[in-house]
This record gives structure tokens, sequence and C-alpha cells, in this order.
């Protein structure tokens, strides 16, 4: 084999291996969402994928490292991306409504079985976490009491305590995108039946209704009756 065809061949084998990393990450995350970890068998999830049950244990060394390491890097993107909001020297109720549409951004487009994922892992007191990643929403939670607490101090928002403040935001997203299934089952047995709200439509909600809600009163404003 000459050098060229050597090396071809070695990424070729990469690429294999990030698209079989990639579809078990694919599978089991969606296979958890929908049955929840102690549920879902290595090999339902090797099945998904179309890939050797082997693979699981040779890319993850096993079914719980590969739900900790679809954990992992969900949150450490949405970790990511909410400290260098709360880091922007912009007005709080703009970064707040940027963070609002970051993290539903993230469970829609980039990790729509996220929330379903998660729900259960809460419902089930956090159980199948390792203490290191427990950090991670406890850093998002640190973003927003940030955020929160600059508004407090510019004025733009009145008095509030940030942890209920995140505990709406947070709360709100999730069920909403954890419920979706449910939610248009509901819907449909409304006469006439109701379209269910899109994605885009609620986190605009969430947005208005956290930044208008937490918004401090102006000096001169009319108070209502």
């Amino acid at each position: 084999m000459t050098s060229a065809a050597r090396i071809g061949s070695h990424r070729a084998r990469r690429r294999d291996a990030a698209a079989t990393r990639e579809a078990l990450l694919a599978a089991g995350t969606e296979l958890f969402a929908e049955r929840g970890y102690d549920g879902v068998p290595v090999a339902a999830i090797a099945q998904k994928a179309a890939v050797n049950k082997a693979m699981i244990n040779y890319h993850f060394g096993g079914k719980r490292n590969l739900y900790l390491a679809i954990v992992s890097a969900t949150f450490g993107e949405m970790v990511a991306s909410v400290e260098r909001l709360a880091a922007s020297p912009r007005p709080a109720p703009e970064v707040l409504r940027e963070l609002i549409a970051v993290v539903g951004e993230i469970a829609t487009r980039r990790h729509p079985h996220f929330c379903s994922m998660m729900l259960r892992e809460v419902l089930a007191g956090g159980k199948h976490l390792d203490p290191a990643l427990i950090d991670k929403p406890a850093r998002i939670l640190g973003a927003v009491q940030r955020i929160v607490a600059r508004g407090v101090s510019d004025g733009d928002f009145r008095p509030v305590d940030p942890l209920l403040t995140h505990l709406s935001l947070v709360g709100s997203l999730v069920f909403f995108f954890a419920t979706a299934r449910f939610r248009e089952r509901v819907l449909a047995k409304r006469r006439p039946a109701i379209k269910p709200p899109d994605a885009a439509a609620y986190v605009k909600h969430i947005q208005d209704l956290l930044t208008h809600g937490l918004a401090a009163e102006r000096r001169g404003a009319r108070r209502g009756a």
C-alpha cells in the first residue's frame, strides 16, 4: 500500500469512527428521552444507531458513560453560551431575552430530545449524574443570577429573587419542550382542534413574560388604579 493510500485509509477510518460515535449519541439521546436511563438496554441503542453493540463500549466504555457524555456535551454547550451572555455589557433585559432564545435554540434545533431526557432525570432525583455534572446546571443558575443582579443594580429590573427567576425560565422551557407530544394529543381533542403553538412563539412569549414581569417601575410612571 502506498503512503497516500495509507493516509486515505486512516482518514476514512477516522470518519467512520466519528460517524459511529455521533450515531450512538443521537440514538442514545432519543431512547433515553423516551424510556429513561433504566429502560434502555444497550442492544436497543446499538440497533437504533445501526452499529454493533460492542461499539458502545469501544467509544464510551458502556451505557452509563454514553449517557453522561450526552448530558455533559449538551450542558457544556449551554454553559458556554449563557456564561458568555452573562459577561456581556449590554442591558440586562436584552441579555436575558437572548439567553432565553439560546436555550430555546439548543432545546429545539440542536438537541430536540434533551429536555425530555433531562425531565426524566430530574424526576429521578439526578441519580444517574456524577457530582461534577451537577456543577454545569449550577453554572447556568449562576449566569442567570449575575444577569438579574446587574439588571436590578442598573434599575432595569425590580428587586427579585434570581433563583425564582431561573426556575421560572428553565422550568417553563423544559416543560414546554418535553411535553410536546402529549400537548398535541390534548389539543387535538378540542373541537375545533387547536393548533399547538410553535417553539418560536413560545420562546417569544417567555421572553416577553419575564422581561416585562421583571421590569422596574420607572420614576414618574403612573401607578395603576
